[in-house]
């Protein structure tokens, strides 16, 4: 990578953490300038504005936790397996999540509704992204007769998403990280008792 490239890389990964702590909203130029230790120009030399920084942040979060869910999926060759190491992810690492500031796509997907519609086509396609991960999965399962054929895959895939987003959400609200456990053994036993034969 040249100079420049270096420069925009270290830009992005300091302020993927500050937005996904702070918010989109609430993290200002001068947090950005603090963080990464570079003048308002040096960041502008970049990138064309905050909006643009902010993209790339999210962009390099939602990369990072995919690459994350992705390398624990890989370890398992069963799609229950695979599957339940999806929502174990979050069951084993919800501090390091919670640390990081909860889930990019939940935190920018709240802000975005309303504040951020310049961000909102990005999320929309990182949660068909994610969710695809759990297609895959479940998809894979119906082929080797680990899930019922008969399942509609989007369907569970969706509602194992939202049982995962949402107990992130309620747990980090409430500081309470049963919250999430109870969400994940819904998603759990939803596995055990709907989606296998």
């Amino acid at each position: 990578m040249s100079k420049a490239e270096k420069t925009k890389a270290f830009i992005i990964e300091k302020a993927a953490y500050t937005f996904n702590k702070k918010g989109y909203a609430g993290t200002s130029l001068n947090d950005l300038m603090e963080v990464t230790g570079l003048t308002k120009g040096a960041l502008y030399g970049h990138f064309a504005n905050k909006e643009a920084i902010a993209i790339e942040a999210y962009l390099y979060n939602v990369k990072e936790l995919e690459k994350k869910l992705s390398n624990d999926i890989s370890k398992h060759v069963l799609a229950k397996d695979k599957l339940l190491a999806f929502i174990d992810f979050y069951r084993f690492n919800w501090k390091t999540i919670f640390e990081w500031g909860g889930c990019p796509m939940l935190n920018a997907a709240i802000e975005a509704d309303d504040n951020l519609p310049f961000l909102k086509k990005y999320i929309a396609t990182s949660i068909k992204i994610w969710v695809k991960i759990i297609v895959r999965v479940i998809d894979s399962g119906k082929e080797t007769n680990a899930f019922k054929s008969t399942i509609n895959t989007q369907d569970y895939a969706y509602t194992i998403a939202t049982l995962v987003e949402g107990g992130i959400m309620m747990a980090k609200i409430n500081n309470n990280k049963d919250l999430l456990v109870l969400a994940l053994d819904r998603a759990v036993k939803i596995i055990e008792e709907e989606m296998v034969p």
